[in-house]
């Protein structure tokens, strides 16, 4: 192999490593060794909510220990997320269903269609807005070539319509601190789209934010995951690669509103898909997998100094 064939992604590879926020041993905390495939976590009145998609369950971590909040046989629950009227709500990726669970954690009815009666294709995160409502994606036959991932949009009332269309294993999903602009991920594709947010809560402008791989010089190809947003309004990107050996796995992204990577939080775990901040944001809260590609999806939740 020639030399100069391999530099430029070596060199890129240094470079982004160089801007590292590696942590040291003592800034990283397991709060669950024995997680199967943890995801979609929320802050909510001092405890951690994560699901855990092998367990079909919702967990909580109270600052001591982790507890069973709910479970559902058949739901596979990507994410969990609190709503205004107090209940939960979780993405029931398996049953295509919107899950919604009470504050004591007894299952309410779910919802399985929207108001035109489309159906939930894989349902997998949520971003709620500044309006009462919440947005969530739905990933669709991924993964794989065909594009027919959607955003749909829960108003304040309860209503469910669909926003977007033709959105390439729709994945992460937040809402800007303004509340004028969602970011999407699309998984396949290795990016992040952006919408403006119009009154109505519809979508409209749709463009590429930030490609990860181009983010990354061509490392390797990145499959950003999950995304949060902080105080800042600086987004925190997860992924979970395709290889445990991936040259980046293990680690998350943080860029600003213009897609320039300001630095980098470093896993022991290679997959990192999603993440929750703490309320003082000086804690990230990583779902984390060591086992990426079969059940029972073994991994962690990490406690990590937000630096």
């Amino acid at each position: 192999m020639r030399l100069d064939s391999v530099m430029p992604g070596l060199l890129s590879l240094l470079i982004i490593l160089s801007i590292a926020g590696a942590a040291r041993a003592d800034e990283i905390k397991v709060l669950n060794d024995d997680a199967h495939f943890a995801e979609g976590p929320v802050w909510y009145r001092g405890k951690l909510y994560y699901v855990e998609y092998d367990r079909n369950s919702v967990s909580t971590w109270d600052g001591t220990k982790n507890s069973t909040f709910w479970s559902k046989s058949g739901c596979g629950p990507s994410a969990v997320i609190s709503t205004a009227r107090g209940e939960f709500l979780v993405t029931c990726y398996d049953s295509g269903s919107i899950g919604r669970i009470s504050p004591d954690g007894k299952d309410l009815p779910a919802y399985t269609h929207d108001k035109d009666g489309n159906p939930f294709h894989g349902p997998n995160d949520f971003a709620p807005d500044h309006r009462g409502g919440m947005y969530f994606t739905c990933s669709g036959t991924a993964p794989g070539p065909v594009i027919d991932g959607k955003i749909f949009y829960i108003a304040a009332d309860g209503t469910i319509g669909q926003k977007a269309t033709e959105v390439h294993s729709a994945n992460g999903i937040v809402v800007s601190n303004d509340g004028n602009t969602l970011y999407a991920i699309e998984t396949e594709d290795h990016r992040l789209l952006q919408f403006k947010i119009s009154v109505d809560g519809s979508l409209s402008d749709r463009r590429v934010f930030l490609d990860l791989d181009e983010l990354t010089h061509n490392v390797g190809h990145i499959y950003p995951d999950g995304v949060k947003i902080d105080s800042k309004g600086l987004l925190y990107i997860g992924q979970n690669p395709r290889d445990a050996h991936a040259p980046l796995a293990g680690t998350i992204f943080v860029v600003n509103a213009e897609g320039k990577l300001l630095r980098t939080l470093k896993l022991p775990s290679p997959g990192v898909p999603n993440l929750a901040l703490s309320p003082d944001e000086k804690t990230v809260y990583v779902m984390a997998l060591d086992q990426l590609d079969q059940s029972p999806y073994h991994g962690k939740v990490y406690a990590i100094a937000n630096r």
